[in-house]
Parts: structure tokens; C-alpha cells; sequence
């Protein structure tokens, strides 16, 4: 088919839907403002609840939609309305002119350092997620040089479910994301123990419960109901984390070798300008909004701009493919309706 369908995003909501956009015979275009496609998922190392490899997911998403066109290093430098089409601009110079805009943006993982009092970016033995993801993938990193630790601690909810870092929000997967890591560094570490303060978690998925279970039968993971109150550090430069459980109603202290923070997802920021380009509505949280959030969660106010993953709110790997799906089979009515 001729019709021009515009991907923004090379994500797996990204390449999800253009796969499927070239099985019901069109030829989309992805913009990807970085060198690769993938998006957050290419730099996971596995993926909950099944651990699988997200390489796997990333190569097979890659193979599927190779027949798109797809231009790296590149974002959007202006989009106008005309009639029924929008003329966007890119900035490697190449003009497009289409009537569906998918975007497919997604979001951003909360910056650490904003919750000072947590340490990151002052102590060296606190990370984050995702650096623990990427030394987990094979990268160097001295603040985890691979040698026995006695003791790893993760704090759940950081930048999420918290009105100081201007995100009432769930992040969604930052507790099903931190038994997983916690799993890991079970199976790297055997002797160390392993501690997740949480506020409350939040496990709705499909097999998230059993794998909760395991991470305390099989694992030993122990998991403390209560915020983080205070990190420190000792002159053996070890992390002091001072806690309240609040299932004992007692206050906690233990010494860690190494802290995790959950960092959860917030919204893209650079969504903000091609936003404004389209005049699009953000909803509270700042991610876009969408017509509603029953029948239309994949649709936009603006007629011919459609969503998928989260650009409108933190998905997991499942639901992210699954609203992928679902906009290309809405572009693809839309387009047979005006014919």
C-alpha cells in the first residue's frame, strides 16, 4: 500500500507495530532519535517473570520489522497541519507527508539523584537499576567489581508514589523489577543476603505472585515493609541503611555492600516539544494524554496522532506489545475507512 504511516519511537512499542503494519501490506517509517533501535529494553539484561533474555525479544522485534523504513540518529524538527495530512520535517532534512502519526516516545527512568537523601551520586556503593542492569550485561562498572558480597539492599518506589518528586504515580514495575534483580544477585552471590524495602508491592501480572513466592522460598529474599529513613556510610566505605519496619513496628539498621535504587518510569520530557509542535494534551502526570483510558487509550484528541507503550503511562514489556498491536490495527481501520 502507498500510504505513509510515521513511527516516532524505535522502541519495542516501535518496532511491534511497524512489524505488524507490514503484514497488513504497508511500508512504515520509524524515527529513532538514537543510533539503535530498542529503547529501554536493549540495555535490560533479562526480563520478568520468565527471565528471559531481552536480547531475544530486542533481535526478534529487529528481524520483524526490517522492511520498514527506519532512520537512526534522527528526530522530528518541525510537524504542520495541512487539511488532512501532516508535513513533518526531520532533521537529517528528508521531508514526510502522512496522515497517521504513531508515537511511540515512551518515557524516561527517574533521575536518582533528585532524592538526596538516598545517596546516589555521594556514596559510591549506590546504584540504580539500570546500572545494575548494565553491569549485569557484561560492562565494567568499580562500584560492583564482581567480588563476594555479604549484603545488597534495594529501595523500592524512588521518584514514584511520591508527591516531593512531583509523581504521585506507581511506577508499575519497579517491584516485580527489584525481586528480579534481587533474584540475580541471589544466584551471583549465594552467601550474601538480600534486603527489598518496600512500601507496599504491587505484583498485578501474570505469574508476579509466584514469582514473589520464590524469590522468599527458594532465595531467602527478605522484605521489609517500610520507606528507607536515612543512608550513610561507614569508614569501610559500606552503605548504613536506616529503616522502620512497619510490620514489627520496630526500627532497622543494616550495614550493605552494595544499594539499589528502583528508579521508577516518568514521562519523556522530550515529548514535550513535539507536543507543542502538534498541540497535544499531556495528562497530569505529564505523559501524553490519551482520548480516554477504557475504549481509546491508543488514540489521540487530535485526529490521525495515535499512541502505544508508554508515552502515556509506565507498561510493561506485555501490555507495551499489546497496545502496539492494537494501533496498528487502528491505523489500519482508519485508513480503510477514509477510502
Amino acid at each position: 500500500m502507498n500510504e505513509i504511516i510515521v513511527i516516532v519511537g524505535g522502541g519495542i512499542a516501535g518496532m511491534e507495530a511497524a512489524s505488524q503494519l507490514i503484514k497488513l501490506g504497508y511500508s512504515p517509517i520509524i524515527i529513532e532519535k538514537s543510533d539503535r533501535l530498542g529503547g529501554h529494553v536493549a540495555k535490560w539484561n533479562r526480563l520478568f517473570p520468565d527471565m528471559t533474555p531481552a536480547k531475544d525479544v530486542v533481535d526478534s522485534l529487529i528481524a520483524s520489522c526490517k522492511d520498514a523504513n527506519i532512520f537512526l540518529n534522527t528526530e522530528i524538527y518541525s510537524v504542520n497541519r495541512l487539511k488532512d495530512r501532516y508535513n513533518i520535517m526531520l532533521s537529517n532534512g528528508v521531508s514526510i507527508s502522512a496522515r497517521h502519526i504513531l508515537m511511540t516516545t515512551g518515557f524516561k527512568l527517574f533521575e536518582a539523584s533528585k532524592k538526596e537523601e538516598y545517596g546516589y551520586g555521594i556514596y559510591n556503593q549506590v546504584v540504580t537499576n539500570a546500572d545494575l542492569e548494565h553491569w549485569f550485561n557484561g560492562n565494567a562498572d568499580s562500584r560492583m567489581d564482581g567480588s563476594q558480597m555479604g549484603a545488597v539492599g534495594f529501595v523500592h518506589c524512588v521518584g514514584s508514589r511520591d508527591e516531593k518528586a512531583r509523581n504521585s504515580q506507581c511506577s508499575k514495575v519497579c517491584c516485580i523489577t527489584a525481586i528480579k534483580q534481587a533474584i540475580e544477585m541471589k544466584e551471583k552471590f549465594p552467601d550474601a543476603e538480600i534486603y527489598c524495602f518496600y512500601m507496599d508491592l504491587r505484583l498485578f501480572g501474570k505469574k508476579f505472585e509466584d514469582f514473589y513466592t520464590k524469590a522468599q522460598r527458594d532465595h531467602g529474599i527478605h522484605f521489609i515493609r517500610g520507606r528507607v529513613s536515612e543512608v550513610g556510610e561507614n569508614i569501610e566505605g559500606k552503605v548504613i541503611v536506616k529503616a522502620e519496619d512497619t510490620l514489627l513496628g520496630k526500627p532497622i539498621k543494616v550495614t550493605l555492600d552494595l544499594l539499589v535504587l528502583m528508579s521508577g518510569m516518568v514521562c519523556n520530557s522530550e515529548n514535550a516539544k513535539v507536543a507543542s509542535m502538534l498541540a497535544l494534551p499531556n495528562d497530569s502526570d505529564g505523559f501524553f494524554m490519551s482520548t480516554d483510558n477504557i475504549m481509546n487509550i491508543n488514540s489521540s484528541p487530535k485526529k490521525g496522532i495515535h499512541y502505544a507503550g508508554a508515552c502515556t503511562g509506565p507498561k510493561t514489556v506485555p501490555e507495551t506489545l499489546a497496545e502496539a498491536r492494537a494501533a496498528a490495527l487502528e491505523i489500519h481501520t482508519s485508513i480503510k475507512e477514509q477510502q
